[in-house]
Order: structure tokens, then C-alpha cells, then sequence
């Protein structure tokens, strides 16, 4: 919630809304969708129903399908979503029926960063209209992933965006947004903190930092 309220704050571009960051991120529930929308935001819903990797049994990809049709419904104005075939190519019939029954924007997440091959692959999702890819450089972040961020960039010509993240921070944005030079960048802006510290129930997850989040936006916007 305090991510929502920052980034109405902020102006941010978009937001994409998912529950569990420590696990990467998962589906969010339906009312903080709609909480997103209320605020008028422009809500990107993650599509992803569990955790680990992202090549999926056949009644996960019918999860995932239903999720979609849901999502079409609540109106949002994209998802985010990724799937994989076990010999780690993009899992290209599943991807084109999302693209063609969902009306709004479509990114496909940091699955890409799994591929053994992403030249063909990025050809297909320019092929069938995906929007954007979010994308570390098939490295495990951003810094080590330049080099191949450079030349995706130089890959797309413009026609699917390359939205840079996967430890996006104040310290290496700067010479993210310099060197790759990305249509967008992805950042969570959060901090480890442990959750009721006093209870059975402790956690230790991450937390919105609102003053890191500001940072973030700000060296973004004022890059020259």
C-alpha cells in the first residue's frame, strides 16, 4: 500500500503490482488490483503462480489463462507474464494466445533472462505485438548484465521496448540509464526489515522505502 500511495506521489510511469518480492514476485490478490486502479494508476498486474522457475505443467499454463481472462475483465492496463519450455526456449503458443486475447499492454518479465538464445526469441515477441521486456542481460542484475542490455538495445531498434531491472539500486542506476540507455527502468525500491519482531509469525521481508524510491525517480528523470 505505501508503494501505491508513493508512486501516485512520485508520477511514476507504471507500477506492477505483485504480492511476495522475496520470492521474486507472485499474483497479486484481487482487491489490491483494484486498490491500484482506484488510484489511478497505471496498474501492470505480474502473472505468476508460483514461485522458482518458469516452465509450467499444463494445469499451471490453464491457471495462468484464467488469470489472464480475469485480468481482462478488472481492465488493468497491462500484465506481466513469462513462460518457458523445459529446454528453455519461450514457450512461443502459450505467449502468442495471452497476446492475442488480452486487449492491453503485455511485458514479458525476466523469464527472458532464462533463455539459452534471446536473438530469435526477441524477433517472435516483436513478431506478435509484445510491448516490452524486462530484462537483467541474462545475468543474475543489471550491472553485470550491460554489456548484453547494450545490445539488446541495439537488437530492438525501438520496436519492443527493453525495460532494465533485477537490482536496479542508487548506486549503479546512474550508469544504467548512461550506458544501456533503456526505455524504462524497474525498481522495487526496497529494504530487508523484519516483520513483528514480537510474534510466532516473524518475518523478515522486504519493506517499501519511500525516500529510496524518490531517489530512484529523481536520478531517472534528471539524467543528462
Amino acid at each position: 500500500m505505501e508503494a501505491l500511495q508513493a508512486a501516485v506521489e512520485l508520477k511514476a510511469d507504471r507500477v506492477e503490482v505483485c504480492t511476495c518480492l522475496e520470492q521474486g514476485g507472485l499474483s497479486p490478490s484481487l482487491g489490491f488490483i483494484q486498490t491500484s486502479l482506484d488510484f489511478g494508476l497505471s496498474t501492470h498486474v505480474l502473472v505468476r503462480p508460483r514461485s522458482g522457475g518458469f516452465v509450467y505443467s499444463s494445469d499451471e499454463i490453464q491457471l495462468i489463462l484464467r488469470e489472464v481472462e480475469l485480468l481482462n475483465s478488472l481492465d488493468v492496463d497491462g500484465i506481466v507474464v513469462g513462460l518457458l519450455k523445459p529446454n528453455m526456449r519461450l514457450e512461443r503458443e502459450v505467449i502468442q494466445e495471452i497476446r492475442s486475447n488480452f486487449r492491453k499492454e503485455v511485458t514479458l518479465h525476466r523469464a527472458f533472462d532464462d533463455l539459452v538464445e534471446w536473438h530469435e526469441e526477441m524477433e517472435f515477441l516483436k513478431e506478435i505485438g509484445v510491448n516490452r521486456i524486462l530484462t537483467s542481460g541474462l545475468a543474475t542484475s543489471v550491472s553485470k548484465g550491460i554489456p548484453t542490455l547494450m545490445e539488446m538495445v541495439a537488437h530492438a531498434k525501438g520496436s519492443i521496448e527493453i525495460m532494465a531491472g533485477g537490482g536496479i539500486n542508487l548506486a549503479n542506476v546512474a550508469e544504467i540509464v548512461q550506458k544501456v540507455q533503456p526505455d524504462a527502468v524497474h525498481f522495487s525500491a526496497t529494504t530487508k526489515e523484519s516483520l513483528d519482531p514480537s510474534s510466532f509469525f516473524s518475518e523478515e521481508r522486504l519493506v517499501f522505502d519511500s525516500h529510496k524510491a524518490k531517489k530512484l525517480v529523481d536520478l531517472c528523470r534528471n539524467f543528462t
